[in-house]
C-alpha cells in the first residue's frame, strides 16, 4: 500500500496563515495555533499545503503499517476553519462548544466568535491527550 501523500514540509506556517487568512481571520488561525501549541506544547509544522498540524501521533492500518500524523491540527478553508481533532471521544465538550459543524473526521468553525475559547481549548487538549493515550 502507498505511504501517505500529506507530510510534514519546511514550509513556513507564520507564512502560510498570512497568506490563507485575510483580515480578522487571522487573529482567530492565531488563537487556534495558541491553543494547539498549548495542548501539544510543540510548534505548528505545515502538512501538505494546507493544514497545519501539531505533534505526531502513529496511525495503525489494517495492513499493519503505521503512518504518523498531527496529533490536533486545523486548515483554515474558504467557509471555515476546520479541526482535525479526536473530538468524538468527548461529546460533553462538543455540546458546550458553540456554534459548529461536524463533518468526516473534522469540526468547522466559521469564526472564533462563534465558540467558547475556554471549551475549545479544553476539547483540544482532551483530544489530544486521548489521541497520545491511544497510541501507546
Amino acid at each position: 500500500m502507498a505511504a501517505a501523500k500529506t507530510r510534514p514540509t519546511g514550509a513556513s506556517v507564520s507564512a502560510f496563515l498570512a497568506k490563507a487568512c485575510p483580515g480578522e481571520r487571522l487573529a482567530d488561525a492565531k488563537a487556534i495555533v495558541g491553543m494547539m501549541e498549548k495542548a501539544t506544547r510543540k510548534k505548528g509544522v505545515m502538512w501538505g499545503t494546507a493544514i497545519v498540524g501539531f505533534d505526531t501521533y502513529g496511525v495503525k492500518y489494517a495492513d499493519g503499517r503505521v503512518e504518523e500524523w498531527p496529533l490536533v491540527a486545523f486548515s483554515p478553508r474558504a467557509s471555515a476553519f476546520v479541526l482535525y481533532m479526536g473530538y468524538r471521544k468527548h461529546p460533553d465538550l462538543v455540546k458546550q462548544l458553540g456554534k459548529h459543524k461536524a463533518a468526516g473526521g473534522c469540526l468547522h468553525v466559521k469564526r472564533m466568535a462563534d465558540v467558547d475559547p475556554k471549551v475549545l481549548q479544553a476539547l483540544i487538549a482532551a483530544s489530544a491527550k486521548s489521541r497520545k493515550a491511544a497510541a501507546r
